[in-house]
């Protein structure tokens, strides 16, 4: 299960995609593109959970 916050990055925002790796990369670059205007490649949104994952 992974899980990224918005807010985790900077963003004062409460989004939170959770779940599959999958769909939290997908729903986390959907997000910041619509939301906040970052288009962040699928390759840096891995590499924000596998961050994660070392803590």
């Amino acid at each position: 299960m992974a899980k990224l916050k918005c807010n985790d990055y900077g963003f004062e925002c409460d989004f939170v995609a959770e779940g599959e790796m999958e769909s939290v990369i997908e729903d986390f670059r959907n997000h910041t593109d619509e939301e906040h205007g970052i288009d962040y490649s699928k390759e840096a949104i891995m590499q924000f959970l596998l961050r994660k994952q070392g803590m």
